[in-house]
């Protein structure tokens, strides 16, 4: 499997420091929350993964962006190397990251959130407009395509124990077979564990989340946001936003900008980190 390094240089990353990120632990109600803190001294900028996805799909865009900007990427809970629980409601999410400002002595943020990472930072901007300072959304919108992500649901929470990853590699690329294979089988050594019998585990809790309420939460976006400069980014091939719904958000919102990265799915972040890399770097940092 290519190294992490590897794969950021092959999609166009500018690497200035390979250096692994510090982790970070906190508690929050109990439950136990896992972060990677990638350093720096400039402004505090925490990443917020999408539904079934962790910290490590932040990466890339890591690996470019460091040193411009203090960057912090979580993992919610039930994802990742955060706990399980019982409640995944889009507030206490919300609720863990100003947990993780508090914990890191930051009293003003600003947010890059892909998918649910997008809505849960809307949800905090709202709820804490003292700590967020403007919201990058990726890839998520009011008017998303639920149903063009029927099938690669029905992947994720049908995943389970294996042998081999090979396995879960193959079973994703039949889902999505314009995905590179070395992106792909990296992204799933991101997503599974080592099992007490030596197969692979998932690490993330499989239970389908409330659909209903995130999407209900989406639907408030504009609102909750109102006052806050937010770029919306959108993957240039990405089923989810499309272009007409983007620019329609964009030109009636008068706090919003758009920007389109191209050859990028609804995973702009692992497709094509560079040039997501240019349009967060000038509104980020």
């Amino acid at each position: 499997m290519r190294t992490t390094i590897e794969l950021a240089a092959a999609l166009g990353v500018a690497i200035h420091d390979p250096a692994p990120p510090r982790e970070i632990r906190f508690t929050r109600a109990g439950c136990r929350l896992r972060g990677l803190d990638w350093g720096g001294t400039g402004t505090p900028v925490f990443l917020l993964h999408g539904g079934g996805l962790t910290a490590r799909t932040w990466d890339f865009v890591c690996l470019g962006l460091r040193g411009e900007a203090r960057l912090i990427a979580l993992d919610l809970r039930g994802h990742g190397d955060s706990d399980w629980s019982d409640d995944y409601r889009v507030g206490t999410h919300a609720a863990d990251v100003a947990a993780a400002a508090e914990h890191l002595g930051l009293d003003r943020v600003r947010l890059a959130g892909m998918s649910l990472g997008g809505v849960v930072g809307a949800r905090l901007a709202e709820s804490r407009p003292g700590l967020v300072d403007r919201l990058a959304l990726v890839d998520v919108a009011p008017g998303v395509d639920f149903e063009s992500t029927r099938e690669v649901r029905a992947f994720m929470f049908g995943l389970g124990p294996v042998a081999d990853l090979e396995t879960v590699v193959e079973a994703a690329l039949r889902v999505n077979p314009r995905a590179g294979r070395a992106g792909v089988a990296h992204r799933m050594g991101t997503l599974f564990r080592r099992g007490p019998g030596g197969g692979w585990v998932p690490k993330g809790d499989l239970r389908p989340p409330d659909f209903p309420a995130i999407l209900a939460a989406v639907e408030e976006l504009p609102a909750q946001l109102a006052g806050v400069p937010v770029l919306l980014v959108r993957g240039g091939r990405s089923r989810v936003l499309t272009q007409a719904v983007a620019e329609q958000l964009a030109d009636r919102l008068p706090n919003w900008e758009l920007a389109v990265v191209p050859d990028a799915g609804h995973l702009v972040q692992e497709d094509n980190p560079a040039d997501l890399i240019t349009v967060l770097r000038a509104f980020l940092t």
